[in-house]
């Protein structure tokens, strides 16, 4: 922690409120923030013996406007191993491209959740080299909302995006669990769009986003004067999505004591707000997702066994990248065809080697970290396919591939042998499969029937009759 006290970060911002919400987020990990409205101040400070000590800036994009991309510039000019963030409200990925050729580390829509941003600190100033080239971007690209946008064949993804798909068209609530990076909340707006209530109301909340003080009035709302400070009248996530969806995200983040009210409003399909007379009768949907396995903390005391068990009478479980490492090259080329649709960005392809390396990384922060270490590439790529010279650090970290000559492996999903070593019953391989196939041809059921050389009412017949949703 000594380390992490001596830490200054410069803000380059002018808006008060949000400069104070930013010096009590970093404030929290024992970072000292210094505030500058402007960027002729900023540049000055700089010179300074304060701007000496300097670990990392933060710049709102608002300051400068137009000319933020030249601000970084000039900022990493001066100082060059300094780590830039830029807050923006803008979603172009023509501005995440310009402002990461001009310098920036990383790149942040506003708001960002504060979780979000001190992770992006923690990754930008982590001083074990190499980093920069494996920083998750909080930048994203728009998703497409279906679950033929979700590239894989390995099995237990293809189960889970089957269990998902068959939840979605139902009204139950649904726990979806997975490491930070996996595809969830991909996974909950294409269950949202594939569900009866995708017409209706649908918010996100993300529990760790919320202080724990203003989460119970988040969640079930307050009437007015209920408590010191409560001026108006606020109405809740659960009753704002009566007749609709409600995604709680990072829910193992929640309270204990709002844990067991929020399990009370599922059993009884009643919200009662803070200081109301009366409570509410409402008809909501709840998709919870947790980056920790709900079971061990229901173990451990840290999360209550009966809204474990009100969440998940459907639980999804979408597996890390690393178990299912045959998916990465049809990954990789999916981000790549969508990164070169993005202005400012070209179409690339890619080397065998290279996909041998990226398939030869265990990507601790999941596919979001794939999706971040292409993008970084492609902007800085000069050729038409990018190659293992473009990916220097994980080079270092991984080493050489030892048989470059051999052909990559474009698929690890049909297993033909139990763990004791006996070959699998027939009905299993013929299951994984088809599931391969609906996978690979992005669940366009003629073109899988075509490729496997049966007729479509066949192929509908077998998925019947070994039991596989037409999602998987």
């Amino acid at each position: 922690m000594a380390e992490t006290e001596q830490r200054l970060l410069m803000l380059i911002d002018d808006e008060p409120a949000q400069s104070r919400l930013i010096s009590a987020l970093a404030g929290r990990e024992g970072w000292r923030t210094l505030v500058v409205g402007d960027s002729e101040k900023a540049i000055a400070t700089l010179g300074t013996r304060q701007g000496m000590q300097l670990s990392a800036i933060i710049l709102d994009q608002w300051v400068p406007g137009d000319r933020a991309c030249e601000l970084i510039a000039e900022l990493k000019e001066r100082r060059p191993a300094l780590p830039i963030l830029m807050l923006t409200t803008s979603t172009s990925p023509q501005l995440a491209v310009e402002a990461m050729r001009a310098g920036a580390t990383d790149y942040l829509v506003k708001p960002v959740a504060p979780d979000r941003l001190m992770q992006a600190l923690r990754n930008a100033t982590t001083l074990e080299a190499p980093q920069d080239e494996l920083t998750p971007l909080s930048e994203k690209f728009e998703s497409d909302l279906d679950f033929d946008a979700m590239v894989g064949t390995a099995p237990p993804f293809r189960d889970a995006l089957a269990k998902a798909a068959k939840a979605a068209r139902g009204h139950g609530h649904v726990l979806i669990e997975g490491e930070s990076g996996t595809g969830k909340d991909m996974l909950v707006r294409a269950m949202h769009a594939a569900s009866p209530r995708s017409k209706t109301e649908f918010r996100m909340l993300n529990v760790s986003g919320i202080p724990a003080s203003s989460m119970e009035s988040a969640l079930f709302g307050h009437e007015k004067g209920a408590f010191p400070g409560a001026f108006d009248q606020q109405v809740g996530a659960l009753q704002h999505c009566d007749g609709g969806t409600l995604v709680l995200d990072e829910v193992d983040r929640l309270p204990t004591d709002l844990q067991d009210r929020l399990a009370d409003v599922i059993e009884s399909g009643q919200v009662k707000p803070i200081g109301a007379q009366y409570a509410f009768k409402v008809d909501v949907r709840i998709i919870a997702a947790s980056n920790l396995p709900l079971a061990d903390l229901v173990a451990t005391g840290h999360f209550r066994e009966r809204l474990l068990a009100a969440l998940s009478r459907t639980a999804v479980e979408l597996p890390p990248l690393r178990q299912r490492s045959g998916d990465v090259p049809a990954l990789t080329r999916h981000f790549l065809t969508r990164i070169g649709d993005q202005p400012g960005l070209r179409p690339l392809g890619i080397t065998s080697d290279a996909l041998n390396l990226l398939s030869a990384f265990e990507w601790p922060g999941n596919v979001r970290q794939l999706q971040a270490v292409l993008f970084r590439a492609a902007v800085f790529c000069d050729g038409d396919a990018l190659t293992t010279e473009d990916f220097p650090q994980l080079r270092e970290i991984v080493g050489e591939c030892e048989a470059p000559d051999v052909p990559l492996r474009e698929s690890a999903g049909v297993q033909l042998y139990t763990a004791d070593g006996n070959l699998r019953p027939l009905e299993e391989i013929e299951a994984d499969v088809i599931r391969l196939a609906i996978g690979h041809y992005r669940g366009r059921m003629t073109e899988v029937a075509r490729r496997l050389g049966i007729g479509r009412s066949t192929l509908y017949r077998k998925l019947s009759d070994l039991g596989i949703d037409n999602a998987a």
